[in-house]
């Protein structure tokens, strides 16, 4: 009997300020090399899909930002024992706030372009950071984004009331 697949859960965010056209990814060291991702991490036990994005921009960023669109949802296979769901937001922001990481893995944060973005594609954290950001870009030009509804979540509200 083969084993059953359980991919990792992560979400992600895509921070876009719009006036300069930059986006913030945040820089790590990972074995002791360099790479860059946007805000993300691992969904924990009892927080929704939209809380995880929450509380992952604010630890890598410092900055509390509320999630208002879905970009997609990405399947990724790091190694025949290592996989991923991700599930990409965004938010679009007039200005590049200040950001002051609260995770000390994250070394620090950068607001930078695509063009600049492109050109660390061998330092990016995996595929998905490219691929998601051309996706955003793509659905933005076309005016189709994923409403946040889309990820119903009451059930974990009502699960979560009924242990209280």
């Amino acid at each position: 009997m083969s084993q059953r697949y359980k991919p990792n859960v992560t979400v992600a965010c895509i921070i876009h300020a719009t006036s300069q056209d930059k986006y913030l990814m945040v820089e790590e060291w990972i074995d002791g090399e360099q790479r860059f991702n946007q805000p993300a991490g691992h969904l924990e036990a009892n927080e929704s899909l939209i809380q995880a994005c929450e509380r992952e921009v604010f630890e890598e960023t410092g900055l509390s930002l509320n999630p208002q669109g879905l970009v997609g949802i990405y399947q990724f296979s790091a190694s025949e024992y290592l996989a991923f769901v991700r599930f990409t937001f965004f938010v679009q922001l007039d200005d590049m706030p200040s950001p002051a990481p609260q995770d000390k893995a994250i070394h620090s944060a950068h607001w930078l372009s695509f063009a600049q973005i492109e050109a660390k594609s061998s330092l990016l954290r995996s595929p998905l950071v490219l691929d998601c950001l051309k996706d955003y870009l793509n659905n933005a030009q076309q005016g189709q984004t994923y409403a946040l509804s889309l990820l119903n979540s009451d059930r974990l509200a009502i699960a979560q009331a009924s242990k209280a």
